[in-house]
């Protein structure tokens, strides 16, 4: 029959009466920019997340962008980064002109190395960005204390992890900045991009907010150079309903990784995904380690199965940071990941039967 990677209008077709509703409250008030949708938006984020602070930007390469600004990041400064991650971590460094130095990660979780991170601090490191990648998080403890050491500023790159839990606490509120991505495929996705900066810091909030407006204040006088990174009141009623339903959309997502952990639990050559202690797993990606990646990846899609590789390629080899010297076998991890990692279908409406028909597909494709 087929199984898509994700099925976006299923989710919409059971909350389509209130986003519907929520953008003809908009358009009745011509109120697209920042105003009283988006700040409700953030308010409801700040409850949610339990932070003093939620501010609404564009993207979430944005909200990495602005966050390093707002951290005093500046041309020649080093920032730690993985290098099994989305593009944007790194690319938000290079646009300041500071460097990104990339560290390896851990092969079960996918998330920061710190003792290879450690052994990456210089004179010249000013920031790290650990990632919680696919949707849990990572060791942010021992990223704060590594940070503290060093006196680094820490930007939380959430941007898969909006409703996941440590020990507690959620996802983007453990570091100086969290940062996250409202991109229509996360679990909290908008009509388009959206982002949010998430803070406890009064000072580093109020940094973020001049600087997602060209840095006015009042409007038409420019205290710094900031950029044109606010949220729209038309993403923030869409994100708003979404919100609602978060909790229960991921809850959906974690019983259907359990189902194919029990249906891949007798097979040697597929490494499933782990949740480190004290995490809850957000599953905005399933993500598996196989042998023969691409060959099990083509057979799906001969069948109408969906998949994906998150990521191909680990940046330190990405053709635009050759000139940083990275070269294969500098981070074998990262570089082992790119070729042995593959995502599965998971989405909220997805059905059991739907997780067999994947599950078997794969089974017979090694």
């Amino acid at each position: 029959m087929g199984v898509p990677f994700l099925d976006l209008k299923a989710q919409f077709a059971t909350i389509k009466d209130d986003v519907l509703a929520g953008i003809a409250n908009v358009f009745d008030d011509q109120a697209f920019v920042l105003g009283k949708y988006v700040e409700a938006f953030e308010n409801e984020c700040a409850e949610y997340l339990g932070v003093k602070h939620a501010i609404g930007v564009s993207s979430g390469s944005d909200a990495l962008l602005i966050s390093l600004m707002a951290a005093g990041i500046k041309p020649g400064d080093e920032v730690i980064v993985p290098a099994f991650t989305f593009f944007a971590t790194a690319g938000a460094v290079s646009r300041l002109n500071a460097k990104p130095v990339f560290c390896d990660v851990q092969e079960d979780t996918f998330n920061v190395d710190l003792d290879d991170a450690r052994a990456k601090v210089s004179q010249k490191t000013k920031a790290i960005i650990p990632v919680d990648l696919y949707g849990q998080c990572a060791d942010m403890e021992g990223v704060m204390n590594l940070a503290r050491e060093h006196d680094l500023a820490v930007i939380e790159d959430a941007a898969q992890a909006f409703g996941a839990v440590r020990n507690g606490q959620k996802a983007g509120t453990f570091a100086h900045y969290g940062c996250f991505s409202f991109y229509p495929t996360k679990n909290l996705g908008g009509a388009g991009d959206g982002g949010m900066i998430a803070t406890n810091d009064d000072e580093l909030a109020d940094r973020a907010r001049l600087l997602r407006l060209h840095g006015e204040r009042p409007r038409y006088h420019n205290k710094v150079v900031g950029v044109c990174g606010r949220l729209d009141a038309l993403q923030a009623v869409v994100l708003s309903v979404k919100l609602k339903h978060l909790d229960e959309w991921n809850k959906r997502r974690a019983e259907i990784a359990a189902l194919y952990n029990n249906h891949f639990a007798a097979n040697d050559k597929i490494k499933t995904p782990p949740v480190s202690d004290g995490n809850s797993h957000i599953y905005h990606q399933y993500t598996i380690r196989i042998p023969e990646r691409d060959s099990v990846a083509t057979k799906l899609a001969e069948q109408g199965i969906g998949c994906g590789v998150y990521y191909p390629v680990p940046l330190h080899l990405q053709e635009c940071f050759a000139d940083l010297g990275g070269k294969l076998g500098d981070l074998p991890v990262s570089e082992r990941l790119c070729s042995t990692a593959l995502s599965l279908p998971v989405f909220d409406r997805m059905t059991d039967q739907q997780v067999e028909e994947v599950s078997k597909a794969v089974l017979a494709a090694l």
